[in-house]
């Protein structure tokens, strides 16, 4: 199983001959790696609705008819744009032809700003779990620090887990290190900095703050081979 990070929060799992792709922000991102025109998902997992998450879903989706999964109130907006969904709510998993996938509390804000200056309430932002050949892979989503990471990790073992470090709109270094060891993780790679002023971050400093070997720092494009 091949997995790689392509900038901000966007994660590509190839696996079995599935494709899976996490948070597709690719038009926009100046740190990706991607064009979405390349693109051919066979399954796109969003975290919340915010632009920079939520991305190329529609388009990538339409275009390749791959199915995406949300928590419940995004996967039924995605439904009405002509998206094949399957909703989810937090605390909830689900067997999928290509593995397990459940999703985690995270504690942000979610929504669609509009070109009419309104916001579309888009459901809770969630983190997940996503279990295929045997290993679990964590993709935390935005969020900020909080204890029941530890309940996470003892109820799942984690073989890697994708981190936000960038502060201001979720975690910082600091916070995200004791996430790291709450979760147990076996790998641990910092996503989510870099990408605006606000969240600007060194990752090499992140990743000098776990226990040795743990933390990787992935270039978009990088991969990790589980």
């Amino acid at each position: 199983m091949k997995v790689s990070f392509h900038g901000h929060a966007v994660v590509k799992i190839e696996s079995q001959g599935k494709t899976i792709l996490i948070d597709p922000f690719i038009t926009g991102n100046d740190l990706t790696d991607l064009k979405a025109e390349d693109q051919k998902p066979d399954v796109i997992i969003v975290t919340h609705g915010h632009g920079d998450h939520l991305g190329d879903t529609i388009e990538l989706a339409k275009r390749n008819d791959s199915l995406v999964i949300a928590n419940f109130e995004l996967a039924t907006y995605l439904g009405w744009q002509g998206v094949n969904a399957h909703g989810m709510s937090i605390g909830g998993g689900y067997d999928f032809d290509f593995g397990r996938v459940k999703l985690t509390q995270a504690f942000h804000g979610t929504g669609l700003e509009t070109e009419n200056q309104e916001i579309i309430y888009l459901g809770m932002p969630a983190g997940v779990l996503i279990t295929l050949e045997g290993k679990t892979i964590y993709h935390a989503g935005d969020t900020g620090l909080f204890s029941d990471m530890k309940l996470i990790g003892d109820r799942h073992p984690i073989d890697l887990a994708f981190l936000p470090i960038g502060d201001n709109f979720t975690m910082g270094p600091d916070d995200a290190a004791y996430a790291a060891e709450l979760l147990g993780a076996k790998k641990v790679v910092p996503i989510h900095f870099n990408t605006f002023p606000p969240i600007r971050q060194d990752p090499h400093k992140f990743i000098s703050m776990l226990e040795t070997g743990i933390g990787q720092v992935l270039e978009a494009g990088e991969s990790i081979e589980l």
